[in-house]
Formats: structure tokens, sequence, C-alpha cells
């Protein structure tokens, strides 16, 4: 199993980002797929979660976060609005079936 993530970057206040992560390796359509972030000094905290039982956010995220997924793609996003520096970190994708995590990507919300 094999993900990479994308999309991150140095943003302002109040900006919008948008990471990818392409998985590889299993059925993609069949599972379900979370995002993590890892703030500085802290450890990996869940952030959303998508599959057949649906959609979930963390209180921190929600409306402010949108994930989807494009199983043609094999392909997971997080949309990210409204961004506040206490969202600064590195955020993963993850496969919980198959204990699988990408190497993550770097969000800095900074003016």
């Amino acid at each position: 199993v094999h993900l990479v993530e994308s999309g991150g970057g140095l943003v302002q206040p109040g900006g919008s980002l948008r990471l990818s992560c392409k998985v590889s390796g299993i059925l993609f359509r069949l599972y379900p797929m979370r995002w993590y972030r890892q703030a500085p000094g802290r450890g990996r905290d869940w952030v959303s979660s998508i599959g057949s039982n649906g959609i979930g956010y963390s209180d921190s995220v929600k409306g402010r976060f949108t994930i989807s997924r494009d199983d043609a793609k094999e392909t997971v996003y997080l949309q990210m609005n409204n961004l506040a520096p206490e969202d600064t970190g590195v955020y993963y994708c993850n496969s919980p079936n198959h204990d699988a995590w990408g190497q993550g990507t770097q969000v800095t919300v900074s003016s």
C-alpha cells in the first residue's frame, strides 16, 4: 500500500488549500480513508474520515474543511478553508484497514 500526499504550503490566515492523497496497492473504492495532522510538539490528531459509513470531522475543523474522494482516481482530498494558525502542522492520510500512512505534507498558516 502506497499513499502520497500533496498540496501543502504556506498560506495566510483566512486562506485555503486543497490537499490530495493518491493511493495505490489496494482496491481503493472499498475502504475508508482518514486525514490526520500533527502540530509541532504534539501527537497526531484525527481530522476527518470518509467511507461507507459516511463522513466525519473533528470539532476543530467542522464547517471549514471538506473531505472528498474520487474512486476512479484513487485519491482522497481535503479542502481546507478559512485556515487559522492553529491549523499548522504536517497532514497525513491514512488507510485504517491497512495501517498505512503517507509521508505527510506540511501546512503552515502564518501572516
